[in-house]
């Protein structure tokens, strides 16, 4: 069995996530938008969807699950209104500084 962290998209967010077009393919999130939930074990998403579908921590659209433990880069998951889609977290790329001499502006 896998061990799944469950990652709750904030109220704020979940109402904008909600009436956004559904885009196919990857999905880009950001980890400010959500807040950790339990770690829960099950044999898969969908297996875990159905644990919990009825209790309190049941999964909302919106909301991740990250595969933890031995995995290093666990994968990401986004439940949306057609099952769960690959997710990623948002990386902003490194600022790239200017090298060379100044040029004078006249």
């Amino acid at each position: 069995m896998l061990a799944y962290q469950i990652h709750r998209l904030k109220e704020t967010q979940r109402q904008q996530f909600r009436w956004a077009p559904h885009t196919p393919g990857v999905t880009i999130v950001k980890l400010k938008d959500y807040e950790a939930g339990p770690v829960i074990e099950a044999a898969s998403p969908y297996a875990l969807w159905l644990e919990i579908r009825e209790s309190d921590n049941a999964i909302a659209v919106g909301d991740l699950i990250e595969v933890v433990g031995d995995l290093p880069g666990g994968e990401l998951r986004i439940l949306k209104y057609i099952g769960f889609e690959e997710a990623r977290w948002y990386v902003p790329e490194p600022v790239q500084h200017a090298t060379g001499d100044p040029v004078a502006v006249t």
